[in-house]
This record gives structure tokens, C-alpha cells and sequence, in this order.
């Protein structure tokens, strides 16, 4: 047995037959990429204090990873099509090795972020190379499970994120969050030399570069904007990329309309089956990635949980992500993908309806059931919707197929942290005006209180702090009369501290009930033109095994 897999898949005469290990390389790489995002909101905290990180240089050490991630994929997709799928593979793991190797060693905003858009330099390699590796690898009839492993795989790594870096983070520094990515990318690598096998298309005419170029610059300037404007306002920047973007749309859908060889086929987005499963795609990941950035926050900061204590609470999603994969094995080839999709997209619907609920009393106990319906809605709906977007495409085209279905993951999850983080963060800071209105705290204090909800705390501890000091100052004074000015003093401050810990806990919590209202109204607006656009069960049919046999003869 040679040591490095080196035979073509295309040219195989029947299924390869490591195809299961394979598959698990694959994930093994997809998991990685997931987790350095979702790993990163646990690990902020550290971050920040370590290198004095502003609310906006937390913003883009989380988001210098998503824009170039976003931005390259389709672009990179058709060129690891063209020259080598596993090709793409490993390059992409080698960078995003060393873009975490580089973050390790930062010790300014600007180097975190650096590498940050490095591993997602790499990151836009890896994601739509493991999802052609998996179509070209499994034949058409096994293709459905190595999705629903490869989507569970992802749901789970949102929630695996957390409980990682929480667990690094008892006994290490920030920079173990980074430094995890090493080992588990070189492994991915050895892996994927030994079990993978290579792929490309067969028959690949000359890459549409120029749509490719203008595909970075109109996602590119798309995600820069969705996060720039609702973050940090309207100004010239976020104004002249929403220009861009629009123009640059345009210009993308007009040149690919006339181009022989397009990078991709935009006519495609007519097929209400195709238009349906990433739209359905899209905002799934809204709705998951923008609940995400804020419960994280709510079991962190005001229910006091460390971060592996966190981590550990989020495992309720993971578990039921693999009962909802299970679940869609089981009912897709039954009932047809539009009745799983939408069932998914319903269940995500009322897990955001159940967090309308949380408020200042709430306790994890309220979280469990909204972590699990969403878990069990993610495994439902996001395997059939993945796999209806790679039918579409043929075999010469299957990494173009895993960069749209990735682009629309990436797509909605801006927008979901972006919309609902905008609103949870303007929410937070009314109500926090309104619970302090009539007190007498100073007005710094309680400007700086509605940056974050973190910040907030931080004044409140900053606050009962000085009624430590201010009382231990009338322990000493042998004035009376100064001893007892000092004593109020300090049992004011003592009090503006513990109404502000309230104020901060209970108007978080009323903004995490809002950003999910918004939520829920938004996906289920969503769910019901996902079901209007997907087709029925005799038109969705899946190409028989002898139709894809003949497609394949065709091809070598």
C-alpha cells in the first residue's frame, strides 16, 4: 500500500474504497476552521485585557477572519476545480497553520488582526475544497450521509468552539486558542496525503479570472460593510463599500451572463430549488450565528460562568445537532428535502421565540430547551439544503458548488452578527439608560457602561472597588465627623455599584429578548419563502446511480 494516496478519484473504477476515512479528514479540517471563530468569542475577554483591545478592535480581530474567508472562496473554489482539489486542501491548511502561528506571537490589535485575515486567507481554501472533495469522492447514492456528517460536523464545531477554549483557557493564556490549530492542521495534513485522493475536473476550460476578481470585490466589500455600518455608523467608509458592493454586483452578473465559461453560472439563481436552498442556507445562519454572539455573552457575563463552564453549557446544541442529522437521514429520502428544510427552519424559528423569554431572573435552566430545538433545527435543515445546492452543479464544477453553498453560510452569518448584534447593543444601552435614569451616577460612568455589557460590569466592579477604598479611608480617620462623610460616601458608591451590576444583567437580558424577537420574525418571514420556493419531492428526484455512471463515463 503506497503511503500517499496518489490515484486520481476520477479515474477509479468503482468507490473509492477509504471513502468514510476520508470523510473524516475532511471534517477533521472543516471543524477547525468553525471553531476559530466560535473559540474566539470565549476567549475576547483575555484578549482584550491583555492588549487593551477597544470594542472596535474586538470587532475586526473577530471579523478580519470573515471578510477575505467570505470573499476568495468562490474565486479559489474554481481554481482548486481546474488544478487540484486536495491541492487546495493542504495549501489552505498550511496557512491557516501559520496564520495561527502568527497569532500566537501578537501582541498588538493590529498583528491579532493581521493574522486573523490570514487564517481566513486559508480558510477560503479549505471550506469549499472539503465539500468538492466529498461530492467527487462518495458516489451520488452515499453523498446525502457524507453531507449530513460533514453539516453536523459544522453545527457541531459551534458549539465544541466554546468548551475548547474554555478548557485551554483554566490553565493557559489566550494564545492557546490560537496554537490548538497547529497540531490538529498538520495532522489534517498527513491525513489528507494518506486518505484523500486527489481530484480535479476532467475536462476544466480556462478560469473566468475576471469574475472571479470581481466576485472578492463585490462579497468582500459586501461583508466589509455589513460589518462597519451597523457597528460603527454610517460614515464614508461603510458607505463608499456599500458602492462598491452595488457596482460591483452589477458589473460580476454582467460579465458571467456573457461569459462562455463563467465562474458561475449566475442563471442558476432562477431555479427556485437552487434559489430556495440558499436562501434557506443563508438565513439559517443568521439566525444561528447572531444567537450565538449573544448567549455567549449572557452565560459569560451575567450569569458568571468561566469559560469551560460556558463551553460546557453549549453542549445541549452539539447533542442535538447529531439527533436532528440522524433525524434527516431518516425522514429526507421519505418525505423530500423541502418538508426537512422547512421543519429545520421552523424549529430555529421557535428557539428564537423561546428566548423572548429570558429576563433578569432567568437561569441556564431557560436556555437548555431554545439550545436544543436549535441544535435539532440545524441538523434537520442544513444537510438536504447543502446537498440540493452541490446537485446542481456538475462534476467539473463541484468546488464552484461548495463556495456558493459556503458563501451563503458566511453571507448569513454576517448579517445575523451584524443585524441582531446591532440591535442587541442598542437595545442593551436604552435600557441601561432607562434602569440608571434618577441615580446619581456619574455620567462617564455610565457612558462607558453602555459600550458593552462586559463594560458594564467592569464599572460596576470599578464602582464597588472605590467604596473599598473610600471605606477603608474612614477606618482610619480620627475625625468623626470625616469618618462619617467618608462612610456614606462609600456606602453610596457602594450602592450605585450594586444597582449598576442589576441594571447591566437585567437590561442585557431584555436585549437579548429583543435581538431574538427580531430573530424569530426574520427566519420565519424566511421560512415561509423557503417553502414557496423549494420544489416537491417528484421534482427535487435525485439522478439515478446509472445516469451518474453514464455522466462520469462521459466525462473521462
Amino acid at each position: 500500500m503506497r503511503l500517499v494516496m496518489t490515484e486520481p478519484v476520477e479515474k477509479m473504477e468503482r468507490p473509492y474504497a477509504r471513502r468514510w476515512w476520508a470523510l473524516l479528514v475532511l471534517c477533521l479540517s472543516l471543524l477547525i476552521i468553525v471553531m476559530a471563530n466560535t473559540a474566539l468569542t470565549v476567549a475576547a475577554p483575555d484578549m482584550t485585557e491583555d492588549l487593551g483591545l477597544s470594542s472596535a478592535d474586538l470587532q475586526w480581530v473577530i471579523d478580519g477572519y470573515t471578510v477575505p474567508y467570505a470573499a476568495l472562496m468562490l474565486l479559489f473554489g474554481a481554481i482548486g476545480d481546474k488544478y487540484s482539489r486536495r491541492g487546495a486542501l493542504l495549501l489552505g491548511l498550511g496557512v491557516f497553520g501559520g496564520g495561527a502561528v502568527f497569532g500566537s506571537l501578537a501582541d498588538s490589535a493590529a498583528t491579532v488582526i493581521a493574522a486573523r485575515a490570514v487564517m481566513g486567507f486559508g480558510a477560503a481554501m479549505i471550506m469549499p475544497a472539503t465539500l468538492s472533495l466529498l461530492a467527487a469522492t462518495f458516489p451520488r447514492r452515499e453523498r446525502a450521509k457524507a453531507i449530513t456528517v460533514w453539516t453536523a460536523t459544522s453545527g457541531v464545531a459551534i458549539a465544541a468552539g466554546p468548551l475548547v477554549a474554555g478548557a485551554l483557557l483554566e490553565h493557559h493564556a489566550w494564545t492557546s486558542t490560537f496554537l490548538i490549530n497547529v497540531p490538529i492542521a498538520a495532522v489534517a495534513i498527513v491525513a489528507a496525503l494518506v486518505l484523500v485522493p486527489p481530484s480535479k475536473a476532467a475536462k476544466h476550460g480556462r478560469i473566468d479570472y475576471v469574475g472571479g476578481l470581481l466576485s472578492v470585490v463585490w462579497i468582500g466589500a459586501l461583508v466589509y460593510m455589513i460589518i462597519e455600518g451597523p457597528h460603527f455608523g454610517w460614515h464614508a467608509k461603510a458607505i463608499a463599500a456599500a458602492v462598491v458592493a452595488g457596482v460591483g454586483l452589477v458589473l460580476f452578473v454582467a460579465w458571467e451572463l456573457r461569459h462562455p465559461r463563467p465562474v458561475v453560472d449566475v442563471r442558476r439563481f432562477t431555479d427556485r430549488g437552487f434559489a430556495g436552498a440558499n436562501l434557506a442556507v443563508a438565513l439559517f445562519f443568521l439566525a444561528v450565528f447572531g444567537a450565538f454572539y449573544y448567549l455567549t455573552q449572557h452565560l459569560q457575563f451575567v450569569l458568571g460562568y468561566s469559560a469551560l463552564e460556558t463551553g460546557l453549557r453549549m453542549l445541549p446544541l452539539a447533542g442535538a445537532v447529531f439527533a436532528g442529522s440522524a433525524l434527516t437521514g431518516f425522514l429526507t429520502p421519505r418525505v423530500g428535502m423541502k418538508w426537512t428544510v422547512t421543519a429545520g427552519m421552523v424549529g430555529g424559528t421557535a428557539a428564537l421565540a423561546l428566548l423572548t423569554r429570558i429576563d433578569a431572573g432567568s437561569s441556564y435552566g431557560d436556555f437548555v430547551a431554545p439550545l436544543m430545538v436549535l441544535g435539532l433545527a440545524i441538523g434537520l435543515a442544513l444537510s438536504p439544503a447543502t446537498d440540493a445546492i452541490m446537485g446542481a452543479f456538475p462534476e467539473s464544477e463541484l468546488g464552484v458548488g461548495g463556495a456558493v453553498n459556503d458563501t451563503s453560510i458566511e453571507l448569513g452569518g454576517s448579517l445575523g452578527i451584524a443585524i441582531l448584534g446591532s440591535l442587541l447593543a442598542t437595545s442593551y444601552s436604552g435600557h441601561l439608560a432607562d434602569a440608571t435614569a434618577g441615580s446619581k451616577l456619574p455620567a462617564s460612568a455610565l457612558s462607558g457602561a453602555q459600550d458593552s455589557v462586559g463594560a458594564g460590569y467592569t464599572v460596576a466592579q470599578g464602582l464597588g472597588e472605590k467604596a473599598r477604598q473610600v471605606a477603608a479611608q474612614a477606618a482610619q480617620a480620627t475625625d468623626p465627623q470625616q469618618a462619617a462623610q467618608l462612610k456614606a460616601q462609600a456606602g453610596q458608591l457602594a450602592s450605585g455599584a450594586r444597582q449598576m451590576a442589576d441594571a447591566v444583567g437585567s437590561s442585557f437580558s431584555d436585549a437579548v429578548a429583543h435581538a431574538s424577537l427580531v430573530g424569530a420574525i426574520v427566519l420565519g418571514v424566511g421560512t415561509v419563502l423557503v417553502a414557496v420556493l423549494l420544489p416537491g419531492r417528484k421534482a427535487a428526484e435525485p439522478v439515478s446511480e446509472t445516469e451518474e455512471e453514464k455522466e462520469l463515463v462521459g466525462t473521462r
